[in-house]
């Protein structure tokens, strides 16, 4: 399962229609290029890629008042929109996925109903105590502790993280269930990422990208 996919159709999704410059300055802005694989190259052809799955329609927008060409614009296609549900909520259940998957997850959490997000921690909870439980039961060696050697620090961590991971999902629970953000069907909420003139602290860092992008974007290519 690829971070990458729910990344690009969740940012596209919050904003209805938008150009790859918005998105990856969407991705940016959260730090996606960081703890994840997601690159400049990577968003637009996930963009190009998935409009030929039907995933996501794309639209020529008129050329701007200052002149030059259109960019291209996408939007969720019905297909698209149970792709990205579907992707999302398996990122949130599943406990065995690369951090970047859940990380992802997590920042659209909000598109989700607020029982519907419970539930599917509560079953990623689940999921975490079983391996646990599957780990001391089928892979703690049989001697004393004091003799597994450094190979007993794998089943350490792998315990460890089954631990941590349950019992920060509790308290995200616990938080939801006490009101926290507003969810799907909950009332509106901002699409903006960037505060209202804001600039976006990972753009044209080296004075090129905007025009670079701004080419892709009429372009519709990487």
């Amino acid at each position: 399962m690829s971070a990458t996919r729910l990344l690009v159709l969740g940012a596209v999704r919050q904003h209805g229609r938008a150009h790859g410059y918005q998105i990856r300055s969407d991705l940016e802005y959260w730090g996606a290029h960081e703890w994840s694989n997601v690159k400049p190259g990577s968003i637009y052809h996930a963009l190009k890629q998935m409009a030929k799955e039907g995933l996501l329609l794309a639209h020529d927008t008129e050329p701007s008042p200052a002149g030059g060409p259109p960019r291209t614009e996408y939007e969720l296609t019905p297909e698209g929109e149970r792709e990205y549900l579907a992707l999302l909520r398996e990122a949130l259940v599943r406990h065995d996925q690369k951090p970047d998957l859940l990380t992802a997850g997590v920042g659209f959490l909000v598109d989700l109903p607020r029982e519907e997000a419970v539930s599917l921690l509560r079953r990623r909870v689940a999921a975490l105590e079983a391996w646990r439980d599957e780990v001391e039961r089928e892979w703690l060696p049989t001697a004393p502790p004091e003799e597994w050697g450094h190979i007993g620090e794998i089943m350490k961590l792998w315990t460890h993280r089954a631990e941590s991971g349950a019992e920060w999902t509790r308290g995200l629970i616990a938080r939801l269930e006490g009101g926290a953000y507003v969810m799907a069907g909950e009332g509106e909420r901002s699409v903006q990422v960037l505060p209202e003139g804001a600039e976006n602290p990972f753009a044209d860092r080296d004075g090129k990208r905007g025009e670079r992008d701004r080419h892709r974007d009429r372009s519709g290519g990487a």
